[in-house]
């Protein structure tokens, strides 16, 4: 078994008090008690709506070799034989744990934050990273204050690149993720209004995403998205943070890694980028041209970390969507097909757009529609009923006729739309997943999009399992 962490060493960065027969080290580390792996460690962790410390019995059934828990738990950890690492707070040890892993590597660390487009960039990293070194990564968007921590935690001593999300919902957040990561490159994909009940304007946000500046190492590089509004705001708090090596990527003239050209296709997509003083030609096997904006970005700072560019670009090209990020399923029904377009994991403003634009480019099958299934998106605040119903000009100018959305929020874009489409409106997600699952027909194309706690992930699951996904198709778990 390979270890991640000896107990020595374990001891020592989390300053813990052993108690029982320890064992050699560690291969792992679980926040979860029904996932842990055998000779993993289990950091009892005290969240928002449960306390680990009440699964610590199970984490040891289910293979956890060592136990770390708080010294103020240990009374309630009653008759428990299970080996244990005792800590004033566990929380706080994982993040001490983190920063050690930190300390102890010698990987090229990148950092990405942004409004849109976080976790896809994140992931087109590893992806294209793997074919240069062993790769790091955060698991799913695990871009929080025990997230980034436990990410760091887990980091091998031999990784050659780590990549790290880190993410936000208020001001003061970044900073100290961005402190423990000390990325050797900080991407800020765009800024946009995402979480915007909780800032008064664009520029706000900005500000609070430019706090991963502050984290940068001397002599760290800075990649900006030159298309932004906000790019002024960014670039200035680069430099206030005494950032020396600011680049910006996009399609703008001057940006330094350039989207040259883009063209659509039906299941993927063809870039052109300037980067490092080479124009590359790359197929995309993910489609949309934010997808495109974001492998430059993705091309820009594996240049800027050093890693080789002509296999990160061909790795590039095998690159395909996430779950609820854009993947695709053909469906078969009735004889024929349909496509369905999963973006349902989240929503802002801006991902509906782009979501919208990969419907547009998407062709029907004989006799299809194009269907845009959209739910509220959330945490929007005053400009709630605002940013939906502006939705539908974009819907207009995409040729979108069919529009069936469902939520509360949404109700501002049913009336926004007036004669332009055919809208069904339902209250909820519910509602909607027995409207699709009798109004889908041969022919037809769908994207599903709506903010996470809108739940319209039912829809694609309900899809899923009423219809058999073809061959050349990957089916959600």
């Amino acid at each position: 078994m390979t270890l991640l962490w000896t107990i020595p060493d374990l001891i020592a960065a989390t300053h813990g008090r052993p108690v029982g027969h320890m064992p050699a080290g560690i291969a792992g580390i679980s926040i979860d008690s029904r996932s842990i792996g055998p000779g993993e460690a289990f950091f009892a962790i005290k969240g928002d709506r449960v306390d680990g410390h009440d699964f610590a019995s199970l984490a040891h059934a289910n293979g956890a070799v060592l136990l770390v828990v708080s010294e103020g738990k240990l009374p309630a950890l009653g008759r428990l034989t299970a080996p244990m690492l005792v800590v004033d707070d566990v929380l706080q040890a994982l993040t001490d744990l983190g920063c050690a892993a930190r300390d102890r590597s010698a990987a090229k660390v990148i950092a990405v934050t942004g409004s849109v487009g976080k976790t896809t960039t994140k992931e087109m990293l590893r992806h294209s990273l793997s074919a240069c070194g062993p790769v790091h990564a955060s698991v799913a968007s695990f871009n929080n204050h025990w997230g980034v921590p436990l990410t760091l935690a887990r980091m091998p001593e031999n990784t050659a690149y780590g990549v790290f999300e880190i993410g936000m919902n208020h001001a003061d957040e970044i900073r100290p993720l961005a402190k423990m990561v000390r990325p050797h490159v900080a991407i800020v994909t765009t800024i946009a209004a995402a979480h915007l009940g909780n800032f008064a304007s664009l520029e706000e946000i900005a500000t609070a995403k430019a706090e991963i500046f502050e984290g940068l190492v001397p002599g760290g590089h800075a990649l900006l998205n030159r298309d932004n509004a906000q790019f002024p705001v960014l670039e200035q708090a680069a430099k206030a943070a005494g950032v020396e090596h600011v680049h910006t990527f996009g399609a703008d003239p001057s940006a330094e890694f350039k989207l040259i050209e883009y063209v659509a296709g039906a299941q993927g997509s063809v870039l052109w980028a300037a980067i490092g003083g080479q124009t590359l030609e790359i197929p995309m096997g993910a489609p949309g041209r934010h997808i495109a904006e974001n492998a430059v970005a993705v091309l820009g700072a594996a240049h800027l970390a050093g890693a080789d560019i002509e296999n990160v670009m061909h790795a590039l090209s095998t690159m395909q969507p996430e779950k609820g990020r854009g993947r695709r399923y053909r469906l078969a029904i009735d004889g024929g097909f349909l496509t369905l377009i999963d973006d349902s994991y989240n929503a802002n403003p801006a991902s509906m757009r782009a979501a919208i634009a990969l419907l547009r480019d998407t062709v029907p099958g004989p006799g299809g529609r194009k269907i845009a299934v959209l739910g509220d998106m959330l945490e929007m605040g005053a400009f709630s009923e605002q940013v939906h119903a502006e939705l539908a000009a974009p819907l207009a100018e995409a040729g979108i006729e069919d529009v069936w959305i469902g939520g509360p929020e949404m109700v501002a874009l049913r009336d926004a739309i007036g004669e332009t489409a055919r809208v069904e409106y339902r209250d909820d997600a519910e509602g909607m997943r027995k409207f699709v699952l009798e109004a889908v027909r041969p022919g037809d194309v769908l994207v599903v999009k709506s903010s996470k706690s809108a739940e319209f992930s039912r829809v694609v699951s309900a899809l899923l399992d009423k219809f058999e996904a073809f061959s050349d198709t990957e089916r959600a778990e």
